[in-house]
């Protein structure tokens, strides 16, 4: 299921990306490179590297660019920085779907039924159903199941690792694209015409009715929705517009973020990036900051 948290006035919520996100986080170079590091090393990984010391971080990052460089000319190109930012990616991916299979695999065959996602999932809403709670679990479940019906290919209400992978993490999967489109255009129409106006667009990003002035960016989504969301100009967007909004088929963020890390420590300008350029700017790659060792797990993985 999507988290829909709530956020202060000012900030401004993003649905979801293109794939599965590189980074939950915004991408914001002048304050910090969380970012950056979220898209290079993987989201889990990144956290491993936030708690070593400078010396350490620079040492993995120089095992990691003999890793990148596949045809071990001694150069690290675009094409070959996106293809291990999409790989970290898919170790997230993976990660995840590993980190919660035991949790729903009650009986251990390796395969988990709709039944043991739901036993583990709403088993004390099952057994003791509450009218009046705070969330409505008996909704959620049957947005859980229509999700699970879509991922489970074979229709037999079982997923293998590869119908659970596209249950959890829909976004990434060509066959799962509707349910998205559908469960983001219920999320954010209030109205329920199944259509997503201007003020449905704009109130799921910015609460009005908070205090104080309208910060810059809202004017800059109506003018984006005006001119770029809604398409044929009938003041609403429908499934292939929100489709378009959500999951763009025009814009590859593993390649545009490999592009970034080029032409921020390119600093010869020659298209490709050393060894020496890339620790230059280990601190965008993958930085460090030495914390508190003692909560800090700490992973020596061999890379």
């Amino acid at each position: 299921m999507y988290a829909h948290s709530s956020s202060k006035p000012t900030e401004k919520k993003t649905r979801v990306h293109p794939e599965e996100p590189l980074s939950q986080l915004e991408h914001k170079d002048d304050k910090n490179y969380e970012y950056d590091h979220e898209a290079f090393l993987g989201q889990d990984e990144a956290k491993t590297f936030d708690h070593l010391p400078p010396e350490e971080s620079q040492l993995r990052l120089g095992i990691i660019v003999n890793k990148i460089d596949s045809n071990k000319d001694g150069f690290v190109t675009e094409a070959e920085l996106k293809v291990w930012i999409k790989s970290a990616q898919k170790k997230h991916i993976y990660e995840s779907t590993e980190r919660q299979w035991k949790d729903f695999d009650l009986n251990s065959d390796g395969l988990i039924s709709w039944d043991e996602y739901r036993n583990v999932t709403y088993g004390s809403y099952l057994d003791d159903p509450q009218t009046d709670t705070e969330y409505n679990y008996s909704h959620m479940m049957s947005r859980d199941e229509r999700r699970f019906r879509v991922a489970d290919r074979n229709g037999d209400l079982i997923a293998d690792r590869q119908e659970f992978t596209a249950f959890l993490h829909p976004e990434d999967h060509e066959h799962m694209k509707d349910i998205v489109v559908q469960e983001t255009i219920e999320d954010i129409d209030k109205n329920g015409d199944g259509f997503i106006d201007l003020k449905e667009y704009i109130g799921d990003m910015y609460n009005s009715e908070d205090d104080g002035e309208e910060p810059e960016w809202v004017a800059v989504e109506r003018q984006q929705f005006a001119e770029f969301r809604d398409k044929n100009n009938d003041g609403k967007m429908d499934k292939e517009e929100t489709l378009d909004w959500i999951l763009p088929s025009d814009y590859d963020h593993a390649e545009a973020e490999a592009k970034h890390l080029v032409h921020e420590s390119d600093t010869n300008k020659d298209g490709k990036l050393t060894k020496k350029e890339i620790l230059n700017k280990y601190d965008m790659f993958v930085g460090s900051q030495v914390t508190d060792f003692g909560e800090a797990l700490l992973r020596h993985d061999e890379f």
